[in-house]
This record gives C-alpha cells, structure tokens and sequence, in this order.
C-alpha cells in the first residue's frame, strides 16, 4: 500500500480571525526572497488525549487557532503582487504584499489508518513515507499564497495518538516567528481548557493578558515606515521554480549534553594545541555538532581530495541588527552564513581538524554583524536574488532551524510532544536540520538528509556514530524521502 493511501482526509474547514479592518503588510527582502522556497513543514506527535475525542481535539485546536490569528491576523491573509510602471505606463517592477483581509487559515482532519506510534518513531529503524502525508500543500512554494492558505494544519488521528502538522508559507515567516505563533496557540489552547504550562521546571511563560504581542510591522533599513519592495521584473512568476523533490534518506539522530560536551573539550583541546586560544575559548555546542556534520558528510560523499566544499548555516538577524529587532518581530529575519572561504576537503579531513571547523563555523557567525546584515541586503536590493534549490553547491553542508525553537513547550491540552518530525520540503543532499533534544537541557537533534548512497557511506562513519548517543530516546529513526 502506498503510505499516502494510509492516510484518508475525514474533513477541511477554515478558521478566520476576528474581524477588523483591511490591512496590508508590504515583504521585506529577506520575505520577498522565499517566494519560490517550499512552505516550512513541522510537525508534533503527541499520545491520543485520553479526555478528549478526536473529533473534539480539531474543533479544540480550531477555536484556539482563531482566537490565536486576533494578533497574528497576517497568517490568515494571502499573498499580492502590485505591478509597477513609469510615466509612459509601462510595467518596470512588481511588489508582493500580504492582503489580510480575514481569508483564514486551513484545518485538516485526517487518519493515518493502522498507524501507530511505535510506527512513526520506532527506535534505530526507518520510518515510513507515511509521514510525509502527515503534511498537507507537499509541493507548494511562497509564490502560490497568492491563492493557497499561508497555513495549513493538519491533524492526523494514529492508533494511539495524534500527529499535528504545521505548514507555514516561508515568505510569511521564519523558524523563529512561527515557534513563537505556535507557543502562543499553544498557551490559548491551554488557558481554555483552565491549565497552567506544561514544563514545571522551565521558567513559567507570561499569562496571556501580559504576553507581547507580536510586531507586526515589516524592518527597515533606515528606520522607518517599511515601504514595498520592488521587484524589476513584469512577471514574478518567471521566478518561480518547481524542482522535483530529489530521493533522500534522512535519520533523526540524537546528540546528549554529555556527547556534545566531549565534541567540544576535543575541539577546545586541538585550537589550544594550534595556538588558537581565541577560538577555543568561544567554542559552542552549535559549532562543534556542524563541525562534526560538515567533515563526516563530506567524507560520506567521498569527494576528490582537491574538490573544495563549505559550511552554510541559516542565522537569525533579530539580535545582531543595531538597534536589535524585538524578539516578537513577526516575519522573515534570517541570513545564511558561510565559512570565509572554501576548503580542499583533503584538507577539512585531516586529523585535528574538527577544532579548526568547529573555529571557522565560529567566524562565520561572529562575522555576521549589524553591519555585515545591512551591507547584504543593500547588495540584495540591488540585484534581487530568490531562493531556490539550485542556489546551493552540492559540496556544502547546510545548517538549517534550532535548538532554540520551544518546539517541545507547544503543549495544546493534553501533554507535551513525543517528537518533532518536519516533512520532505526543501531538503536536498547535505541538509541538516537542528532540534532541542527531547529532555531538554543541552541535547540537541539532527535531522540528517542524504542521498542513499550518501547515507550508507555516513553509516558507516565510525567517528560521527562515537558522537551519536546510544540509547537515544525512543524519536530516534529514520526516513526515505523522494518520489
């Protein structure tokens, strides 16, 4: 049976938020630039509320979503493009707006028939394809918001549980924005059903009356009124590319506080013996697991030994622009980062060299300054770029999402999340996704994408696997993704 047979949609519906006002938000560069992205996809499994029918848990998640898109109106609008001409009339640029007119958002409610949890997560072994159907608008792109919801849930009944799958537009939002929005669903949710936060021992959230509402208006470089972005192009849609989703392997692999801890001391023990003693004092666990990533993958990929390859990363703006863009700036604030220039892979695989990696990935990050950001998207405004799978080099590795996300605090009602699982958008070979670890502390998870023959090879790899943690929780596993 093919895992999207599995999976039978019972019903759809809309959620709208209040009325109010027609309102326009103009894209920013860094939006404009995910109009031909696939929507983000992320999704949470829960066990099967034991109060709360099926049914009832999406009309539950329904009347908290609207209550939710009160502030976040912009999720259920849709996306404009207005074309721009000059005296003679004719047609020199196009601009892209969210419309945010109360269209809504999509509500799905599905089964996953003779699917359980023990299928979606089982431990050390692949996880069907059916999870990709467990993520509706599969090959859509930002562009197609013009008509499309900017997100989609779908709610996907198992044997024993719930698998929740969130699908944002990415010209709407980023990482950060969108775990922000689901927090708060979350904390409605909650308050509805009369319950405090689902995590005692993390500092408790603010109560809804005092939360921060989310900033809605768009960054500017010059500090202003942010004003549309035009486009030098008459049809925006030429931009827009439709590749076929390449066939991937990926595994959710875990990383404990005490194995990330070792990668480090390693790290830190090799820059000291190089002189490095800069780099070695800044270490952090982020630098050293994409470290660890980026020379195991290339060494997967078995590459000349003259090929030179890079580490990219996905970074958040908000903090490093002057002033700082508040934390609760909803929209796209992110950059990808590199290591300053491209090594021989020869090179990136000699002994001792995970210090000087984990290091490079350091400066590349402590390179992205206020200044740095702005000169970027000044250099974006003059050659508008959008980004598409053919704008990464096959020889990277790419760093992507966060273990700072609170993706295991969105408790809507009836427990914390079992397991964080995204869907096949986007990846390509040498994607690597970044999670909390379920246990909270310093854990962290990484979703790896290869090819298969890139997979087998990195199975294989005795140094990554003496950092994999052994007796990893029960959301290790893997996938195929592709036709």
């Amino acid at each position: 049976m093919e895992p999207s047979s599995m999976v039978r949609v019972v019903s759809s519906s809309t959620v709208k938020p209040p009325p109010r006002p027609r309102h326009r938000v103009p894209l920013t560069s860094w939006d404009v630039a995910m109009i031909s992205t696939g929507y983000i996809q992320r999704g949470l499994l829960f066990h099967k509320p034991s109060s709360l029918p099926a049914f009832h848990v999406v009309d539950h998640l329904a009347a908290a979503l609207g209550d939710a898109l009160g502030d976040y109106y912009p999720v259920a609008g849709r996306l404009v493009t207005d074309q721009h001409r000059n005296e003679l009339g004719n047609v020199v640029g196009c601009s892209v707006s969210i419309q945010c007119d109360g269209q809504g958002v999509e509500i799905v409610h599905a089964h996953a028939d003779g699917v359980s949890i023990a299928d979606v997560i089982p431990h050390d072994a692949d996880v069907p394809r059916v999870v990709q159907s467990f993520f509706p608008l599969d090959d859509a792109v930002g562009f197609d918001g013009h008509e499309l919801p900017l997100f989609v849930v779908q709610v996907t009944e198992l044997v024993d549980g719930v698998f929740v799958g969130f699908v944002c537009n990415h010209a709407l939002a980023d990482g950060t924005a969108l775990w922000d929005f689901l927090n708060d669903w979350a904390r409605i949710a909650r308050a509805k059903l009369n319950l405090a936060a689902p995590v005692p021992e993390r500092e408790d959230p603010l109560p809804l009356t005092s939360r921060q509402a989310p900033l809605l208006e768009r960054w500017s470089a010059d500090g202003g009124m942010a004003s549309p972005i035009v486009l030098p192009y008459a049809d925006l849609s030429e931009l827009i590319e439709r590749p076929e989703s390449p066939h991937l392997r990926t595994r959710m692999l875990h990383f404990s506080a005490e194995s990330l801890a070792l990668l480090k001391e390693l790290a830190r023990t090799e820059l000291l013996a190089a002189g490095d003693t800069a780099g070695a004092a800044a270490l952090t666990r982020f630098q050293v697991l994409s470290s660890l990533a980026w020379r195991c993958i290339t060494r997967a990929r078995r590459l000349a030994p003259e090929q030179e390859t890079t580490f990219r990363a996905a970074i958040n703006n908000r903090t490093r622009l002057r002033p700082a863009l508040p934390a609760e700036y909803f929209g796209n604030s992110i950059d990808a980062v590199s290591t300053e220039r491209p090594v021989r892979a020869s090179m990136l695989l000699e002994r001792g060299r995970h210090g000087w990696a984990a290091a490079a990935v350091g400066r590349a990050v402590a390179a992205h300054t206020d200044e740095a950001i702005r000169a970027h998207v000044a250099a974006w405004m003059t050659k508008p770029v959008v980004y598409t799978t053919g704008w990464h080099d096959p020889h990277e590795t790419m760093v992507v999402s966060s273990p700072h996300f609170d993706m295991y605090g969105c408790d809507f009602g009836w427990g914390r999340p079992l397991a964080a699982r995204s869907g096949k958008a986007n990846k390509i070979d040498g994607w690597v996704s970044l999670y909390p670890g379920q246990e909270g502390g310093d854990s962290m998870d990484a979703e790896v994408s290869l090819t298969p023959e890139h997979m087998a090879a990195l199975e294989q790899d005795e140094e990554f696997w003496a950092a994999v943690s052994k007796g990893a929780p029960a959301h290790e596993g893997s996938f195929d993704v592709g036709p």
